[in-house]
Protein backbone atom coordinates (compact mmCIF):
# COMPACT_ATOMS: atom_id res chain seq x y z
CA UNK A 1 0.00 0.00 0.00
CA UNK A 2 1.15 3.49 -1.12
CA UNK A 3 2.27 5.99 2.05
CA UNK A 4 0.67 8.70 2.44
CA UNK A 5 1.17 12.18 2.84
CA UNK A 6 0.07 12.07 6.90
CA UNK A 7 2.42 8.47 6.90
CA UNK A 8 5.51 10.06 5.01
CA UNK A 9 5.03 13.31 7.38
CA UNK A 10 5.01 11.67 10.84
CA UNK A 11 8.18 9.19 9.50
CA UNK A 12 10.25 12.62 8.88
CA UNK A 13 10.35 11.11 5.15
CA UNK A 14 12.36 12.59 2.20
CA UNK A 15 10.79 12.57 -1.32
CA UNK A 16 7.63 14.55 -0.09
CA UNK A 17 5.80 15.83 -3.98
CA UNK A 18 3.37 18.26 -3.83
CA UNK A 19 1.75 20.62 -6.25
CA UNK A 20 0.64 24.20 -4.83
CA UNK A 21 -2.07 26.07 -6.47
CA UNK A 22 -4.30 29.28 -5.63
CA UNK A 23 -8.21 29.20 -5.90
CA UNK A 24 -9.86 30.80 -8.95
CA UNK A 25 -11.26 34.53 -8.25
CA UNK A 26 -14.23 35.10 -5.99
CA UNK A 27 -16.00 36.65 -9.21
CA UNK A 28 -15.95 33.05 -11.22
CA UNK A 29 -19.17 31.76 -11.53
CA UNK A 30 -20.44 28.48 -10.15
CA UNK A 31 -20.09 27.16 -14.15
CA UNK A 32 -16.46 28.75 -14.41
CA UNK A 33 -15.19 27.17 -10.74
CA UNK A 34 -17.27 24.01 -11.62
CA UNK A 35 -15.06 23.90 -14.97
CA UNK A 36 -11.59 25.02 -13.04
CA UNK A 37 -11.74 22.66 -10.48
CA UNK A 38 -12.65 19.65 -13.18
CA UNK A 39 -9.29 20.70 -15.28
CA UNK A 40 -7.23 20.75 -11.72
CA UNK A 41 -8.96 17.03 -10.51
CA UNK A 42 -8.12 15.54 -14.23
CA UNK A 43 -4.78 17.05 -13.94
CA UNK A 44 -4.09 15.68 -10.84
CA UNK A 45 -5.14 12.60 -10.46
CA UNK A 46 -3.13 11.46 -13.04
CA UNK A 47 0.39 13.23 -11.75
CA UNK A 48 -0.77 11.87 -8.48
CA UNK A 49 1.73 14.10 -6.18
CA UNK A 50 1.32 13.03 -2.48
CA UNK A 51 -0.87 15.71 -2.05
CA UNK A 52 -1.88 19.65 -3.12
CA UNK A 53 -1.41 22.78 -1.62
CA UNK A 54 -4.10 24.95 -1.52
CA UNK A 55 -3.14 28.82 -0.99
CA UNK A 56 -4.49 31.63 1.02
CA UNK A 57 -3.69 34.94 -1.29
CA UNK A 58 -4.02 37.88 0.25
CA UNK A 59 -3.16 41.64 -0.73
CA UNK A 60 0.04 42.00 1.08
CA UNK A 61 0.39 45.34 0.00
CA UNK A 62 1.77 46.58 3.00
CA UNK A 63 5.05 44.38 2.70
CA UNK A 64 6.19 46.53 0.47
CA UNK A 65 6.36 50.06 -0.73
CA UNK A 66 6.81 48.43 -4.95
CA UNK A 67 3.51 48.62 -6.79
CA UNK A 68 1.66 45.29 -7.26
CA UNK A 69 2.51 44.01 -10.97
CA UNK A 70 -0.74 42.75 -11.35
CA UNK A 71 -4.22 44.08 -9.53
CA UNK A 72 -5.06 41.87 -6.85
CA UNK A 73 -8.37 40.19 -6.83
CA UNK A 74 -9.83 37.98 -4.15
CA UNK A 75 -9.93 34.64 -4.34
CA UNK A 76 -12.64 31.60 -3.57
CA UNK A 77 -11.95 30.65 0.12
CA UNK A 78 -9.15 27.81 0.04
CA UNK A 79 -10.89 25.44 2.19
CA UNK A 80 -14.08 25.79 0.45
CA UNK A 81 -12.59 25.13 -2.63
CA UNK A 82 -10.46 22.40 -1.03
CA UNK A 83 -13.85 20.45 0.73
CA UNK A 84 -16.33 21.71 -1.95
CA UNK A 85 -14.82 22.12 -5.96
CA UNK A 86 -12.60 19.52 -5.14
CA UNK A 87 -14.19 17.10 -3.75
CA UNK A 88 -13.52 14.52 -6.20
CA UNK A 89 -9.81 14.91 -6.05
CA UNK A 90 -8.76 12.34 -3.45
CA UNK A 91 -5.05 13.94 -2.41
CA UNK A 92 -4.90 14.94 0.97
CA UNK A 93 -5.25 18.53 0.74
CA UNK A 94 -2.83 21.23 2.40
CA UNK A 95 -5.17 24.25 3.16
CA UNK A 96 -2.82 27.66 3.82
CA UNK A 97 -5.05 29.61 6.51
CA UNK A 98 -3.55 33.59 6.85
CA UNK A 99 -4.48 34.34 10.55
CA UNK A 100 -4.20 37.75 10.21
CA UNK A 101 -7.90 38.34 9.74
CA UNK A 102 -9.00 35.94 12.32
CA UNK A 103 -10.47 36.38 15.56
CA UNK A 104 -9.82 33.86 18.03
CA UNK A 105 -13.70 32.79 17.59
CA UNK A 106 -13.59 33.12 13.43
CA UNK A 107 -10.47 30.88 14.02
CA UNK A 108 -11.61 28.23 16.37
CA UNK A 109 -14.63 28.21 13.94
CA UNK A 110 -12.26 26.95 11.36
CA UNK A 111 -10.80 24.88 13.17
CA UNK A 112 -13.83 22.59 13.79
CA UNK A 113 -14.34 22.17 9.92
CA UNK A 114 -11.05 20.07 10.12
CA UNK A 115 -12.68 17.88 12.41
CA UNK A 116 -12.96 14.36 11.92
CA UNK A 117 -10.54 14.01 8.72
CA UNK A 118 -7.25 13.59 7.89
CA UNK A 119 -6.55 17.24 7.89
CA UNK A 120 -3.03 19.42 6.85
CA UNK A 121 -2.72 23.04 7.33
CA UNK A 122 -0.46 25.93 7.13
CA UNK A 123 -0.80 28.98 9.06
CA UNK A 124 0.83 32.38 7.50
CA UNK A 125 0.92 35.16 9.98
CA UNK A 126 0.61 38.97 8.71
CA UNK A 127 3.16 40.25 6.09
CA UNK A 128 3.97 42.75 8.00
CA UNK A 129 3.60 44.10 11.35
CA UNK A 130 1.62 46.96 10.30
CA UNK A 131 -0.45 44.85 8.71
CA UNK A 132 -0.83 42.56 11.91
CA UNK A 133 -4.60 43.24 12.58
CA UNK A 134 -5.99 39.79 13.92
CA UNK A 135 -4.82 36.70 15.38
CA UNK A 136 -0.72 35.75 15.77
CA UNK A 137 0.86 32.73 14.75
CA UNK A 138 1.68 31.71 18.58
CA UNK A 139 -1.79 32.89 19.77
CA UNK A 140 -3.03 30.76 16.43
CA UNK A 141 -0.97 27.55 17.06
CA UNK A 142 -1.81 27.49 20.60
CA UNK A 143 -6.02 27.23 19.91
CA UNK A 144 -4.71 24.23 17.40
CA UNK A 145 -3.37 22.35 20.30
CA UNK A 146 -6.47 23.32 22.15
CA UNK A 147 -9.09 22.61 19.52
CA UNK A 148 -7.79 20.56 17.08
CA UNK A 149 -4.78 18.54 17.83
CA UNK A 150 -5.16 16.46 15.45
CA UNK A 151 -4.64 18.79 12.61
CA UNK A 152 -1.39 17.92 10.87
CA UNK A 153 0.48 21.48 11.16
CA UNK A 154 2.74 23.13 8.91
CA UNK A 155 4.97 25.94 9.09
CA UNK A 156 6.40 28.67 6.41
CA UNK A 157 10.18 28.75 5.70
CA UNK A 158 12.06 31.43 4.11
CA UNK A 159 15.46 31.14 3.28
CA UNK A 160 15.45 35.28 1.91
CA UNK A 161 14.49 35.73 5.21
CA UNK A 162 17.48 33.75 6.68
CA UNK A 163 19.82 35.21 4.29
CA UNK A 164 19.00 38.95 6.30
CA UNK A 165 18.47 37.95 9.81
CA UNK A 166 20.06 34.98 9.99
CA UNK A 167 17.86 33.40 12.06
CA UNK A 168 15.34 31.43 10.34
CA UNK A 169 16.13 28.00 11.55
CA UNK A 170 15.42 29.67 15.09
CA UNK A 171 12.21 30.60 13.84
CA UNK A 172 11.55 26.65 12.58
CA UNK A 173 12.34 25.43 15.68
CA UNK A 174 10.35 27.60 18.09
CA UNK A 175 7.52 26.39 15.69
CA UNK A 176 8.28 22.46 15.68
CA UNK A 177 7.80 23.32 19.31
CA UNK A 178 4.55 24.84 18.63
CA UNK A 179 3.24 21.89 16.79
CA UNK A 180 4.28 22.31 13.26
CA UNK A 181 5.65 18.97 11.51
CA UNK A 182 6.36 20.22 8.53
CA UNK A 183 8.03 23.24 6.74
CA UNK A 184 7.17 24.83 3.27
CA UNK A 185 9.12 27.08 1.58
CA UNK A 186 8.98 30.66 -0.35
CA UNK A 187 9.47 29.71 -3.88
CA UNK A 188 13.22 29.02 -4.20
CA UNK A 189 15.76 30.31 -6.71
CA UNK A 190 18.51 31.50 -4.64
CA UNK A 191 20.70 28.34 -3.59
CA UNK A 192 22.97 29.77 -1.71
CA UNK A 193 20.33 31.47 0.71
CA UNK A 194 18.71 27.81 0.72
CA UNK A 195 21.47 26.18 1.11
CA UNK A 196 22.82 28.37 4.23
CA UNK A 197 19.55 28.09 5.90
CA UNK A 198 19.72 23.95 5.94
CA UNK A 199 23.10 23.92 7.23
CA UNK A 200 22.28 26.14 10.59
CA UNK A 201 18.82 23.68 10.62
CA UNK A 202 20.93 21.03 10.92
CA UNK A 203 23.78 22.66 13.64
CA UNK A 204 20.62 23.66 15.48
CA UNK A 205 19.00 20.31 15.25
CA UNK A 206 22.03 18.85 16.62
CA UNK A 207 22.83 20.82 19.63
CA UNK A 208 19.22 20.66 20.44
CA UNK A 209 19.64 16.29 19.49
CA UNK A 210 16.29 17.18 17.66
CA UNK A 211 14.81 15.37 14.49
CA UNK A 212 14.14 17.20 11.53
CA UNK A 213 10.67 18.02 10.11
CA UNK A 214 10.48 17.37 6.54
CA UNK A 215 11.44 20.85 4.95
CA UNK A 216 9.36 20.90 1.36
CA UNK A 217 11.24 23.65 -1.33
CA UNK A 218 8.95 25.13 -3.84
CA UNK A 219 9.58 25.69 -7.52
CA UNK A 220 8.09 27.96 -9.66
CA UNK A 221 8.43 27.96 -13.32
CA UNK A 222 9.12 31.93 -15.08
CA UNK A 223 8.28 31.98 -18.23
CA UNK A 224 8.11 35.89 -18.94
CA UNK A 225 9.45 39.47 -17.51
CA UNK A 226 5.71 39.80 -16.36
CA UNK A 227 6.01 37.05 -14.52
CA UNK A 228 9.93 37.37 -13.14
CA UNK A 229 8.41 40.81 -11.61
CA UNK A 230 5.28 39.82 -9.90
CA UNK A 231 7.43 36.90 -8.38
CA UNK A 232 10.24 39.40 -7.51
CA UNK A 233 7.28 41.35 -5.55
CA UNK A 234 6.50 38.48 -4.16
CA UNK A 235 9.85 38.51 -1.97
CA UNK A 236 11.75 35.77 -4.05
CA UNK A 237 15.10 36.89 -4.54
CA UNK A 238 16.82 35.95 -7.87
CA UNK A 239 20.69 36.22 -8.04
CA UNK A 240 21.77 38.39 -10.20
CA UNK A 241 23.77 35.68 -12.69
CA UNK A 242 20.68 33.74 -12.54
CA UNK A 243 18.31 36.88 -13.29
CA UNK A 244 20.26 37.61 -16.45
CA UNK A 245 20.21 34.27 -17.68
CA UNK A 246 16.27 34.30 -17.34
CA UNK A 247 15.79 38.05 -19.25
CA UNK A 248 18.03 37.13 -21.93
CA UNK A 249 17.08 33.91 -22.45
CA UNK A 250 15.65 32.58 -26.16
CA UNK A 251 13.56 30.44 -24.05
CA UNK A 252 12.83 31.58 -20.83
CA UNK A 253 10.55 29.17 -19.50
CA UNK A 254 12.44 26.37 -20.51
CA UNK A 255 15.84 28.41 -18.87
CA UNK A 256 13.59 28.39 -15.71
CA UNK A 257 12.78 24.72 -15.51
CA UNK A 258 16.52 23.92 -16.32
CA UNK A 259 17.70 26.38 -13.70
CA UNK A 260 14.84 24.87 -11.49
CA UNK A 261 16.33 21.60 -11.35
CA UNK A 262 20.06 22.78 -11.43
CA UNK A 263 18.74 24.31 -7.74
CA UNK A 264 16.84 21.10 -6.63
CA UNK A 265 19.22 18.90 -7.06
CA UNK A 266 22.41 20.91 -5.39
CA UNK A 267 19.90 21.23 -2.24
CA UNK A 268 18.92 17.70 -2.28
CA UNK A 269 22.40 16.14 -2.10
CA UNK A 270 23.56 18.98 0.62
CA UNK A 271 20.42 18.02 2.32
CA UNK A 272 20.86 14.29 2.28
CA UNK A 273 24.39 14.80 4.01
CA UNK A 274 22.87 16.18 6.24
CA UNK A 275 20.38 14.07 7.28
CA UNK A 276 17.76 15.99 6.32
CA UNK A 277 14.54 15.38 4.87
CA UNK A 278 13.67 17.18 1.92
CA UNK A 279 10.64 17.39 -0.75
CA UNK A 280 9.00 19.71 -3.43
CA UNK A 281 5.97 21.94 -3.98
CA UNK A 282 5.86 22.71 -7.50
CA UNK A 283 3.50 25.59 -8.20
CA UNK A 284 2.55 28.46 -10.69
CA UNK A 285 2.03 31.71 -10.04
CA UNK A 286 1.00 32.45 -13.81
CA UNK A 287 -2.28 31.72 -14.71
CA UNK A 288 -0.94 30.83 -18.41
CA UNK A 289 -1.19 27.95 -19.48
CA UNK A 290 2.27 27.28 -21.00
CA UNK A 291 4.04 28.00 -17.91
CA UNK A 292 0.97 25.80 -16.05
CA UNK A 293 1.83 23.06 -18.12
CA UNK A 294 5.74 23.66 -17.36
CA UNK A 295 5.20 23.55 -14.02
CA UNK A 296 3.34 20.10 -14.14
CA UNK A 297 6.61 18.92 -16.05
CA UNK A 298 8.48 20.26 -13.31
CA UNK A 299 6.88 18.53 -11.03
CA UNK A 300 7.70 14.78 -12.29
CA UNK A 301 11.61 15.96 -13.38
CA UNK A 302 12.02 16.72 -9.65
CA UNK A 303 10.35 13.79 -8.74
CA UNK A 304 12.34 11.68 -11.00
CA UNK A 305 15.39 13.45 -9.37
CA UNK A 306 14.39 12.24 -5.78
CA UNK A 307 13.34 8.80 -6.60
CA UNK A 308 16.66 8.27 -8.54
CA UNK A 309 18.99 8.91 -5.29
Amino acid sequence: MRETLFDKIVARAPGICLYGFAPPKQTSSPQELESVAARQVERLSKLAPDGVVVYDIRDEAERTSEPRPFPFLPTVAPQEYADVQLRALELPKVVYRSVGGDTKESFVRWLATTAGKPAASVLVGAPSAAAATGLSLRDAYALVAEHAPGLTLGGIAIAERHQRHANEHERMLAKSAAGCRFFVTQAVYDVSSTLSLLSDYALALGAAQRAPAPLILTFSPCGSLKTLAFMKWLGIHFPRWLENELRFAHDPLETSLKLCERVFIEAWAFAKSKGLPLGVNVESVSVRRVEIDASLELLKTLRRAMEGT
